[in-house]
């Protein structure tokens, strides 16, 4: 008798999540909010708090670091706007220098380059190879990349390699606004937050 009770239970409890919809979460919790960006991804950022220094700031890559940007996106959070750098390739996180620049000149060629906003942040990566040594294929997305719910960004510009660091410019819809310089794993992400307001 007691061995038909508890399969009886069994098959209900089946039954019942047979019939479930493949949500885990108990409906009292809020949806997440949908990724923004100049591309769609599955992979997020965790959200940190407003920038507020707006210095260059730099630091120094690992030493094994060979990585080729394959992915730029903008997107939105409460305080700032966030731009991402995703790479493909070998070794630990990039180096970088990031600040503000009057002018928008190109590594190696010396071009001055036009750039949408009213200030410019340039980003070194520093660390960084050419696909064909990295083994990883190069963002190959809008250029400007651009994303209507980060309005501080007017674009994304550039992520061309040379001798080692890629360059890329931030045009501004801002005054040289605060600024911070992050990296995160798997993948390797060079993230740039950007005081909003």
């Amino acid at each position: 008798m007691r061995n038909r009770l508890a399969m009886t239970l069994i098959a209900g409890l089946v039954l019942l999540a047979g019939c479930s919809d493949g949500n885990s979460n108990p409906s009292s919790l809020s949806p997440a909010a949908p990724a923004t960006g100049a591309r769609a991804t599955t992979t997020s950022e965790p959200a940190a708090p407003p920038p507020s220094d707006a210095s260059p700031q730099r630091a120094t890559p690992a030493n094994d670091s060979r990585l080729t940007v394959t992915d730029v996106r903008i997107g939105h959070h409460p305080g700032f706007d966030r731009v991402v750098y995703q790479f493909g390739g070998s070794g630990g996180p990039p180096g970088w220098v990031v600040q503000y620049t009057d002018r928008a000149v190109q590594n190696g060629s010396g071009r001055q380059l036009e750039i949408a906003g009213t200030s410019v942040l340039e980003v070194e990566i520093l660390g960084t190879a050419y696909p064909w040594d990295s083994g990883a294929t190069p963002y190959s997305g809008p250029d400007p990349a651009t994303d209507p719910s980060a309005p501080r960004i007017a674009g994304v510009y550039g992520t061309q390699v040379y001798e080692g660091t890629t360059q890329s410019f931030i045009g501004l819809n801002a005054d040289r606004p605060p600024f911070s310089v992050t990296t995160l794993d798997n993948p390797v992400r060079l993230v740039i937050d950007i005081a909003a307001g």
